[in-house]
């Protein structure tokens, strides 16, 4: 089986070639910045409806998370969105909430304050253009809580992310996370999403269908872990298997 897997993947390495060339003159990047925008916000509306359910019962959570303080007016719970897209997530956070996007595409910052138009229950502070690996522009300790929802598929390096993640939150901050995963080795879903991957990562922004999210998230130093696996066919049922939780710092 794997001779078979390994010539199909040459084949679709074949069949995407003049993409690759692209990337390598340095044209597709720029190009796919612009369109990937549009397209997720074709996306949208399908996602918040199909997890509509398991976004609810997560950012329910949220307020919990708020810092405590001996003021009579609390201060508003601090987020940060790593990987923000066009704001998929702002019907869902909890009401008078300051959230700061960070996404390394400029070309979402004017989706964003779309979004947040239709959700004026949340407030946007501001947008960072940067990586999940560098976000030196958010401070140390600065944030009640940090989101990412199908994110961590396309970071280069998701132990740098986590450990940034963790920089980032204030002691007891709260990582919450909705993340596809690699399907079960012995099914055949596993076998094809190897076989498209060649192609996906150029058409899905740099997303890998293979990624052993969790394995890292558990290696992650979180006091408290809170981690469970459910089904969710998107993607051309590509994307079947998800992560949803909670880590504390």
């Amino acid at each position: 089986m794997a001779w078979l897997r390994s010539a199909l993947q040459w084949l679709v390495e074949l069949l995407v070639l003049p993409v690759s060339v692209l990337r390598y003159a340095g044209l597709w990047d720029p190009l796919y910045k612009r369109f990937f925008p549009h397209l997720m916000c074709s996306f949208v509306a399908d996602i918040n409806r199909k997890m509509a359910k398991v976004k609810k019962e997560l950012f329910d959570e949220l307020p919990a998370f708020a810092a405590a303080t001996p003021a009579a007016t609390p201060p508003p719970l601090s987020v940060l969105e790593v990987g923000c897209g066009t704001g998929a997530n702002f019907p869902f956070y909890p009401w008078g909430c300051k959230v700061t996007c960070l996404d390394p595409n400029p070309n979402f910052e004017r989706f964003l304050h779309r979004s947040i138009a239709d959700s004026g229950h949340v407030e946007l502070e501001r947008f960072v253009l940067g990586s999940a690996e560098d976000m030196q522009q958010v401070a140390s300790g600065s944030m009640d809580a940090v989101v990412c929802t199908l994110v961590l598929c396309s970071v280069r390096d998701i132990d740098l992310a986590l450990s940034e993640i963790l920089r980032v939150l204030r002691p007891g901050g709260g990582f919450f996370f909705i993340e596809h995963v690699a399907a079960v080795k012995t099914g055949w879903l596993h076998f094809f999403q190897h076989v498209v991957q060649p192609a996906w990562r150029y058409f899905g922004d740099g997303c890998s269908l293979t990624c052993d999210t969790e394995a890292h998230l558990e290696k992650a130093k979180f006091s408290k872990l809170n981690l469970k696996y459910f089904m969710e066919p998107m993607a051309f049922r590509l994307i079947n298997d998800h992560v949803v939780g909670y880590g504390v710092k």
